[in-house]
């Protein structure tokens, strides 16, 4: 019997595990691996930490969705790969043989030094869960300091995980304790904020960090200086470092990567050194990079799914072509967000009606109890 494994947890593999629940390709054995059995969708994670959702609300039940696959669970992660063997070795010590591998393991952050201050990266996503509800249990058992000592939040990082991040937790936090003084600064080494969204947009983002008290720093790193360096709370949203495993030559082994560590794969999400190992989302690198983003993730979900049947002797194999613009709904934590797609941007409630209903739909799929619906195209309407 042929083995497919699936390493990591994240929006593609959901989607694979959805079509495998529908018509599994006889002959082989599904696994799949990850240290989180719930997986947080990447879109609803700002409302989560506003507080509009709770987090069972916005995670996917990845035991629950392989028990309606069929396929095994194992809750572990990779240590080490051995692509010539066609083997791996988890962080449990134990080793797994595969015919066919396919990495959606995600991205990670280096978690910087900050003598006195709370520091919450925002990725790997895996992992927020416990830290923010550390923050939120020390904040609602606080009690305010004297008159004009103000609680620091930092953010730093100007692209979306910075921005709405930031606004969120200042929400949250400003709900828990409405009388006290919070201070705000977003700090990017850009020199604009939110790079690659519409005009109007950027505008808008802009406003809403004003309404929020924000402080806007770009053209800087962080600390720019020993009294920069002060904060009681830092959001780390900066760019994405791949997985430990990815950067070390002995654990990765044979296995081909770019200079940050992340998976080379072809147009067709394969490995350019095996082609029996594909890589999807935020841990693959492509010949022209991509913006390590959810949305490129759920639309390489279905050409994976193609792509790994065709390996398995099903059907044939399909190129994966990014989207060139793509709709960023970005929550502002006020009742609103912002849409923005090409030249094109508004704000509003109805942009966050709107959001809500989007994430609430795609979350639904994966419900214990939902049907299995046929995979979307990439492109196709809905």
């Amino acid at each position: 019997m042929k083995q497919l494994l699936l390493m990591g947890a994240g929006h593609a593999h959901a989607q694979v595990l959805l079509d495998w629940a529908r018509a599994p390709v006889p002959g082989v054995q599904l696994v799949v691996v990850s240290p989180q059995a719930q997986a947080p969708y990447s879109g609803m994670v700002p409302g989560w930490l506003a507080g509009a959702y709770r987090f069972d609300e916005i995670v996917i039940d990845f035991p629950a969705l392989c028990a309606r696959a069929g396929a095994r669970w194992v809750a572990a992660e990779l240590h080490s790969l051995d692509a010539p063997r066609r083997r791996v070795r988890l962080s449990t010590g134990e080793e797994l043989p595969y015919d066919l591998l396919s990495l959606n393991v995600g991205s990670t952050l280096d978690e910087p030094v900050c003598p006195g201050a709370t520091v919450l990266p925002l990725r790997p996503l895996s992992a927020l869960h416990a830290c923010y509800a550390a923050l939120l249990q020390a904040w609602a058992d606080s009690t305010a300091p004297a008159a004009g000592s103000a609680f620091e939040v930092t953010a730093v990082g100007g692209g979306a995980a910075g921005f709405e991040s930031l606004l969120a937790v200042l929400a949250r936090l400003r709900a828990s304790q409405p009388g006290r003084e919070i201070r705000a600064r977003l700090v990017s080494r850009g020199a604009q904020l939110l790079p690659g969204i519409a005009p109007a947009a950027r505008r808008a983002a802009g406003a809403a960090l004003q309404r929020a008290g924000v402080q806007v720093q770009l053209g800087q790193g962080w600390p720019s200086s020993e009294a920069e360096a002060h904060t009681d709370l830092l959001l780390w949203a900066t760019g994405a470092q791949a997985q430990a495993w990815q950067r070390d030559p002995q654990r990765r082994g044979a296995l081909a990567v770019d200079e940050g560590g992340f998976v080379r794969v072809d147009t067709q999400l394969r490995s350019v050194s095996h082609p029996q190992v594909l890589a999807v989302g935020d841990c693959a690198a492509w010949a022209q990079p991509l913006p390590k983003a959810g949305v490129y993730a759920v639309r390489m979900g279905p050409v994976l799914t193609k792509n790994l049947r065709a390996a398995l002797g099903q059907g044939e194999p399909r190129r994966y072509t990014p989207q060139h613009h793509f709709l960023a709904l970005l929550a502002t934590a006020d009742g609103r967000a912002i849409a923005s797609r090409g030249r094109f941007g508004l704000e509003g409630a109805w942009a966050w009606r709107w959001k809500d209903r989007i994430d609430r739909g795609f979350i639904r799929r994966f419900a214990p109890c939902a049907p299995s619906p046929a995979i979307v195209e990439p492109g196709d309407p809905a």
